[in-house]
């Protein structure tokens, strides 16, 4: 501003940009997180900031050409819709959106992420056959980039829809490395839900 020196003036708005979408997706990832936790105690509720910030970070990624970064936050948006809303059919175009251009980008952490989603849709909409499918592809995905957690999370789902398939040797097993793998990575949410997965399975046989 006082040597007149322009140059750094053309880049300033995009570098801005950047910056902007990558501290609203942050944002609303500590919003949504939030309401898991609150979920968890019995009293969570929309924040009306979620979505604003899960879709400002979608625009501006969008006006950057950053394929990665529009990915992912058009999976968060789906995730808020499918979530926080309970509305598949809402979420299902950004979570299909997300996996394109997240295979664009080669980022497989989101690519699984959409997948488990489309798969838990699929489970709630009774298509067993296609919700196992996009959890075993998820599933391999977070092996490939060892996200062992993110596995075990998806193994308990994988269970839940071996037992709708009358699998419940299959269901048993599976949920059985979801806990190893749970315990292995001092994951103890997962370890929870395979426990109360577990407890469900054995009420279905009394």
């Amino acid at each position: 501003m006082f040597g007149g020196d322009s140059a750094g003036l053309s880049g300033a708005d995009r570098e801005l940009d950047g910056v902007e979408a990558d501290l609203a997706l942050a944002r609303g990832r500590i919003v949504h997180a939030r309401f898991l936790q609150e979920r968890d105690a019995g009293t969570a509720a929309e924040d009306p900031a979620e979505l604003p910030l899960f879709e400002r970070a979608a625009e501006l990624y969008r006006a950057l050409g950053d394929v990665r970064g529009e990915g992912e936050s058009l999976f968060w948006i789906g995730c808020f819709h499918q979530v926080v809303r309970r509305d598949n059919a809402a979420a299902a175009p950004y979570l299909n959106h997300s996996y394109e251009l997240a295979a664009q980008a080669d980022d497989k952490l989101t690519m699984s992420e959409a997948l488990r989603h489309l798969g838990i849709a699929a489970h709630a909409g009774g298509e067993f056959d296609l919700a196992r499918e996009r959890l075993e592809q998820s599933t391999q995905l977070r092996r490939e980039i060892n996200l062992l957690p993110g596995v075990a999370a998806n193994l308990i789902g994988l269970a839940y829809i071996a037992a709708a398939q009358e699998r419940r040797d299959d269901a048993v097993a599976i949920l059985d490395e979801a806990a190893a793998l749970a315990k292995a990575s001092n994951a103890g949410r997962i370890l929870r839900t395979v426990e109360q997965a577990r407890a469900e399975l054995r009420a279905l046989d009394v």
